[in-house]
Order: structure tokens, then sequence, then C-alpha cells
């Protein structure tokens, strides 16, 4: 088993004993989540560090986008809740990447990739090279923009 699952397991018998709700379900939650992730698919499969980084890369933008979605419609309990439970999924994922250290891996790929004068017609050459480099660590769509506004 995966060190960062059982690092998860753990954190939730250490939440449940303390009676912290938000972090015992959210941990519940993303717990099912990568179990949903594990037997997807034709054979069920041991995730590794790097697929469970993914998963909890995927359930910490869900809960941005519901935030976001329920603070526009005015429902500021439900966006909160949402923003906590993010929160603790933060607490598992890799530290995020500075607006300029993607600037500055996007400038070095577009490099290594011989695209500077290309334009749009090499982002996905660029996405390609930049994508593995900041799995887990940054949002692909800012990672995306960065490449767009580089580009074009």
């Amino acid at each position: 088993m995966s060190a960062l699952k059982d690092r998860l397991r753990a954190d939730l018998t250490t939440a449940m004993k303390a009676r912290d709700e938000v972090r015992s379900s959210t941990l519940r939650m993303v717990l099912t989540a990568i179990t949903n992730a594990e037997v997807a698919g034709k054979q069920a499969r041991e995730l590794s560090d790097d697929d469970i980084v993914g998963v909890l890369s995927t359930e910490a933008k869900k809960r941005r986008e519901a935030a976001t979605a329920f603070s526009e419609g005015g429902r500021a309990e439900m966006a909160a809740k949402e923003t906590a439970e993010a929160a603790v999924i933060a607490d598992y994922l890799p530290a995020q990447l500075s607006e300029e250290e993607i600037a500055d891996l996007v400038t070095a790929a577009i490099a290594q990739v011989g695209a500077a004068g290309e334009g749009m017609k090499a982002m996905g050459k660029v996405m390609g090279v930049v994508t593995p480099q900041v799995k887990g660590r940054a949002d692909g769509g800012a990672v995306a923009a960065e490449v767009r506004r580089q580009l074009g």
C-alpha cells in the first residue's frame, strides 16, 4: 500500500478521535475517491502515490469550483464548507507552484521544444512537456493560460 494512502487512513482515525467533523468527512470522501479510482476500469489495481496525488488534485479542483459556484449563487455557508474541505485536501498535495515558477517552466519548455516562433500551433507540444512537470503542483487551467500568453 502506498505511503500517502496509509497517511490518509491514519489521519482519518486521528480526526475521528478528535471529533473533527470537517476533516474526517473530507478524508472519508477522499479515501472513497481513491478506492473508486482503484476499482475503475477492467481490472482492480493498487494506486501509486503519484496516482493518489492526481485523485487528490481532482478532488481539490472540484471543491474550488463548487465553492465558486456556491458563492456566486449566494450560498455563503456552502461555499465556506467547500473551501474548508479544499484546505484539508491541500494538506496532502505537494506545495503549489507560484505564477513566476509556472512562467519559468513554460519559458523553459518553449525553448526546449523550439516553439518560440510557431505561435498557438505549438501549444500541444509545450503542454506535453510542461504538464508532467507540474502534475499536482499547479492547476492545469493556469498553466494553459500561461502557455497561451507566452505563445500568443
